[in-house]
């Protein structure tokens, strides 16, 4: 009986029917048919057959190559994925390439980018060519990093930079013309969205993302969210779509959608142990002297669920006065936290700005006299501050629990220690960076530079 050659648990494969000089795949005996991630994926006549046009990003962790195929549509089949879902998939046929051997194989075009490998190798076209060792790995083929960026030089595009969009309403504000140039000054691309005059196409073929007068919008590598809170919903379907299409966006939809739930957000920090003021919710008026009480009494702070920017949040001085306030917004259906007040912070706040779990500056925020709350925007002063390490474990650890790249981490210093206030999922820039001298915006291309693996000419 002849020995069967080996693969290992991840080999490169090479498609030269369809233009691809080098993918890595895994080897999955689990699965019956062969992947490959595409993006664009779109059926055409030719010839009176269907052919198949699709792009695909070869490297893994980086869209920085596309290579554009094309191929006989053989079948279209119903595929269930790792995580449960069945979707309709396309069907091609293309010669393969592993080492020395070549062989025909079908490949299914998988339109989603959330594949650990760019392609899958099933046991369709192992059967009877090869055994399985999952210990090894590229058994028919080394090809080095030096290699592959021989082959695929060609492939790179003629610009220098990475081509960002920022998604937000108001290109005059300080932070988002402060983006802009970080971006342009480290050579990159970037255009300004406003959230609004954005609309998409829903199809499982075809998804698209289109503005003002029909631009599609399908060229951005990497997508910078700073949506205002009157926008919210619309904003994070507008990430999503982008997501579904691709492109890497600095900050979810899910974790911007957290963020902004204050009561979710709450919850999900007591789940990890991160220390809150005592914070109370409920939704009958007859609660609301226990309500006050199991806080602590007054003087106590009431917050709107979505407030921003120190908006929607008040001081009630005296029990009566807080239940005042929290049945007339009760009696609106006003959904409102309340939460003690720390007296001892004596109008004071700390703002650490955290990107990629490493907080990249800090500062101290003073409450302008006569006010309880330090706020920037309504009023309050900014100094640089040094943090313990308490505070840095504390602030890089409510950004991660919402899963958030870029946050804006506000804590109270307490007489039990660091307190979290609330998390910020766009941060505004003008303060910290005139209280502490740093180049946060720049700091933010820098992140988007790292994960997509970008390496400046």
């Amino acid at each position: 009986m002849t020995q069967l050659p080996t693969l290992g648990s991840e080999e490169w494969c090479v498609f030269d029917d369809l233009g691809i000089p080098a993918i890595k795949a895994r080897v999955d005996s689990g699965a019956k048919t062969s992947s490959m991630q595409a993006t664009n994926i779109k059926v055409v006549m030719k010839h009176g057959e269907e052919w198949v046009h699709f792009e695909v990003h070869p490297l893994q962790d980086t869209r920085s190559i596309t290579i554009p195929c094309e191929a006989k549509l053989v079948d279209r089949r119903y595929v269930k994925s790792s995580s449960g879902i069945t979707e309709e998939r396309l069907v091609i046929r293309t010669p393969v390439r592993l080492g020395e051997d070549t062989f025909e194989i079908e490949v299914t075009l998988a339109s989603r980018d959330t594949m650990e490998y760019r392609m899958l190798l099933g046991r369709e076209a192992l059967s009877g060519r090869y055994l399985v060792n999952p210990a090894a790995s590229f058994s028919q083929q080394e090809i080095s990093d030096a290699e592959l960026e021989g082959l695929y030089k060609p492939h790179r595009p003629s610009r220098s930079g990475l081509k960002i969009a920022l998604l937000a309403s108001n290109p005059q504000l300080y932070s988002n013309k402060r983006i802009m140039e970080a971006a342009q000054g480290r050579g990159h691309e970037i255009v300004f969205l406003n959230v609004e005059l954005a609309y998409m196409k829903l199809d499982a073929r075809s998804p698209e993302i289109r503005y003002r007068g029909g631009n599609i919008l399908n060229e951005f590598d990497a997508i910078i969210p700073r949506i205002k809170p009157a926008v919210t919903f619309y904003g994070c379907a507008l990430i999503r779509q982008f997501d579904n299409l691709g492109v890497y966006c600095l900050n979810s939809a899910e974790a911007i959608t957290q963020s902004r739930d204050k009561l979710f957000a709450s919850q999900l920090f007591s789940r990890h142990d991160i220390h809150i003021p005592i914070t109370g919710f409920a939704k009958s008026p007859n609660d609301t002297r226990d309500l006050i009480k199991m806080v602590n009494g007054a003087p106590l702070i009431i917050k709107l669920l979505e407030s921003t920017q120190g908006k929607g949040v008040v001081l009630a001085e005296t029990n009566k006065a807080a239940e005042s306030v929290i049945n007339a917004f009760k009696s609106v259906q006003t959904n409102i936290l309340v939460q003690e007040f720390i007296k001892e912070a004596n109008g004071q706040d700390i703002r650490c700005f955290v990107i990629n779990n490493k907080v990249v500056a800090s500062m101290q925020r003073q409450a302008e006299k006569g006010e309880f709350r330090a706020n920037i925007h309504q009023g309050g002063s900014a100094s640089p501050v040094k943090i313990t390490s308490e505070e840095r474990k504390l602030a890089i650890k409510a950004a991660k629990v919402l899963n958030l790249a870029v946050a804006g981490v506000d804590i109270i210093r307490s007489n039990k220690g660091p307190l979290l206030l609330e998390v910020n999922s766009s941060p505004g820039l003008e303060g910290i960076e005139n209280a502490t001298g740093k180049d946060i915006a720049d700091s933010m291309i820098r992140a988007i530079e790292k994960k997509l693996n970008y390496q400046p000419a």
